[in-house]
């Protein structure tokens, strides 16, 4: 199974090197909702700046200051400890008074705008995040970077999972419960593990199409979704108009979150898709047992807004990506980074 490392690069391996996260202010992520909280409902919305904090430990000091189950606390993604972030958080207090939120504020954490609405925030339901990244000690063919930029700001780059999704052992803890060597009772590191296999699954599908290169451009019988939705449906063939709207990224690629169910694409998309089956076989079929069904994703990621500025040893970049996708999928087609 190939590590993040080993996955296919859509432009060939980047010739330039740098360090991300020198500083958490190197890393600053905005959510965007893409709604605005009704004003009104038993629900308190939080807007949250956070630095060198989880989202988790975050949701739980929430918890504690309103005096609220954890269950209570509801947001729409998970954000990065070793950044800048702004996320907001939704807590159901009913008829409970609202606390003083101030008290939340520190060196780490900010209460920015508190609001109502009426119902909870739920994984998932945001429009996407905008980042602004600070990449220094650059090193190597600085000159490679500018027409990089262009090919990802035009052409957008595969939609790997990113390393957080597998963390240290996801893999190998999700390997163990699917052999039923381990029971694992924690419902969100149960999801977690989950996750990390389909993940897995996905990311080795995708650098097959991009390693093809037919990743963005499309092959008969594909699945397409339409940029900014879930929007799915079926292509027997890539006429002309299916090429133009794939090159003008109205619409994309997908690839099979793994499940139980038959695989919606045909002809030469599931020739690929049918050999994962027998190539991850404790995956796949561990996935079908706990009826997880089967899903799309997009196999490439547009990169929004994108704008940059460089000098000899640091690059200053900014983009919008939609929700669910990494940083660190632009990233890897740009540099070769480290953190830190």
């Amino acid at each position: 199974m190939p590590t993040i490392d080993t996955l296919s690069y859509a432009f060939g391996p980047p010739a330039v090197a740098g360090k991300i996260r020198t500083t958490p202010e190197d890393f600053l992520v905005d959510e965007v909702l893409g709604f605005e909280p009704s004003g009104e409902g038993e629900h308190a919305c939080l807007l949250i700046r956070k630095r060198n904090s989880n989202t988790a430990f975050v949701a739980e000091q929430l918890a504690k200051l309103a005096s609220i189950k954890l269950m209570d606390v509801s947001y729409a993604g998970l954000k990065d400890r070793h950044a800048v972030t702004t996320q907001w958080f939704s807590l159901y207090l009913s008829s409970k008074p609202e606390p003083d939120w101030s008290k939340l504020n520190s060196d780490e954490i900010e209460v920015l705008t508190v609001t109502r609405h009426n119902r909870k925030l739920r994984r998932g339901a945001l429009q996407g995040n905008r980042f602004t990244l600070v990449i220094r000690e650059l090193q190597g063919d600085i000159a490679t970077l500018e027409p990089r930029l262009q090919q990802i700001a035009t052409q957008g780059v595969p939609n790997y999972f990113g390393e957080q999704r597998f963390g240290h052992d996801n893999l190998e803890r999700v390997s163990a419960m699917f052999e039923g060597r381990i029971k694992v009772r924690d419902r969100n590191k149960r999801s977690m593990y989950l996750s990390s296999a389909r993940s897995a699954v996905f990311n080795h599908l995708l650098s097959q199409r991009v390693a093809a290169g037919n990743w963005s451009s499309g092959l008969p019988g594909e699945m397409m979704v339409l940029d900014g939705s879930h929007s799915i449906f079926f292509t027997e063939a890539i006429d002309e108009t299916i090429k133009e709207r794939l090159q003008q990224q109205d619409i994309h690629p997908t690839g099979p979150l793994w499940g139980k169910g038959a695989l919606p694409s045909s002809d030469e998309v599931m020739a690929l898709e049918q050999p994962l089956a027998e190539l991850f076989p404790l995956f796949c079929k561990g996935l079908e047992a706990v009826d997880m069904k089967q899903e799309r994703r997009a196999l490439r990621l547009p990169v929004r807004e994108l704008q940059w500025h460089m000098s000899d040893e640091s690059l200053n970049m900014s983009f919008f990506l939609p929700a669910g996708s990494y940083a660190t999928a632009v990233l890897r087609e740009l540099l070769i980074y480290s953190e830190r």
